[in-house]
């Protein structure tokens, strides 16, 4: 079947491909029914944009470079998604080149690989601080946004457990942080205590974790939990570790949530399988991807007045693993 062209599109919305390449390229001043009739022309058509010719017509890239740290970790894989999307939809292609935050050689040649490339922009996401320290005055020569946090997600999140888990009666929490050079784990150990501070309540004790359910099953079978000041809820900074507490504490003879109660953070997949299915709060990391490409698609063309990207609020998604402490 023949590629559809934009003068295929133009020809089916009755306006011209001049029109058709400027709402493509995200530019305002049309009237409603104009846009309503190329938006459904492109989907009838299937169209798909031509990068090749578009970048050798325009002399302008239509890649954007992705340098991410960690991709394995849910919050920066659900991230490139979301960014991968937008850019699509933007007629951009997104090129992501996944590094280890701890390999310093492997950091620089992926630099070197990005500069060599014609790229209308990059985005980096380094969760990792030592990543954001290497990026600090980093100049490629086009549009850059590099990106350790969403300033958002991280207090609301832990601000919706931490009232929930009050609201049971707990006044003795515990937090399994994530690893101490994670941007999200500090933010989440910050946004934790300032929760529990609103309740005039102090944290019994932190321990630190490194997002996997080994290290979770690890912390929690160190816990003390048997003294009489000992936490009756223990926080966790993600679901991975909570799935590791959560054995432990079984093979402890721990009743959850009887004695203690357990929560995550970024409801996985499988959070609502865990025995007992863990209670969580559920994260729009693919939302802030598409924020974060539509707010460099702005710097690439400083005309473009795309659709805002609006993320959903963390919800709280209560599950069996939080009950009333029983004393």
């Amino acid at each position: 079947m023949k590629r559809a062209t934009i003068y295929d599109v133009a020809r089916e919305a009755g306006v011209s491909h001049q029109t058709v390449s400027l709402i493509l390229k995200g530019r305002e001043g049309f009237k409603p029914e104009t846009r309503d009739r190329v938006m459904a022309a492109l989907k009838l058509l299937d169209y798909r944009p031509n990068h090749a010719a578009w970048s050798l017509a325009t002399n302008r890239s239509m890649r954007i470079g992705a340098l991410v740290g960690a991709l394995l970790e849910v919050g920066p894989l659900r991230t490139v998604q979301g960014a991968a999307d937008r850019a699509r939809e933007a007629g951009y292609l997104l090129d992501v080149v996944s590094v280890d935050p701890d390999d310093a050689a492997a950091v620089d040649a992926a630099l070197d690989e990005l500069r060599r490339q014609n790229l209308a922009g990059l985005l980096v996401l380094a969760p990792v601080d030592r990543l954001s320290h290497r990026l600090e005055g980093l100049s490629l020569g086009s549009p850059l946004i590099v990106e350790a946090v969403d300033d958002v997600l991280n207090p609301v999140g832990l601000g919706l457990l931490i009232d929930h888990l009050v609201a049971l009666g707990h006044r003795r929490f515990a937090h399994l942080a994530g690893p101490s050079d994670w941007a999200a784990s500090g933010d989440r150990e910050c946004a934790y205590r300032e929760a529990l501070a609103r309740h005039g309540l102090d944290s019994v004790t932190t321990v630190v974790g490194d997002w996997s359910a080994r290290s979770g099953h690890a912390a929690a079978s160190a816990l003390d939990l048997e003294s009489a000041d000992a936490p009756t809820a223990l926080v966790v900074a993600n679901d991975q570790m909570a799935l590791g507490a959560l054995l432990a504490l079984s093979e402890r003879g721990i009743d959850v949530p009887g004695r203690v109660s357990v929560t995550g953070f970024d409801d996985t997949p499988e959070s609502p399988f865990y025995t007992p299915p863990l209670t969580t709060v559920r994260a729009d990391y693919a939302a802030h991807g598409r924020g974060l490409v539509e707010r460099l698609l702005r710097q690439i063309d400083p005309a473009r007045v795309g659709d805002e990207q609006v993320a959903e609020p963390p919800t709280l998604q209560v599950r069996a693993s939080t009950g009333a402490p029983r004393n």
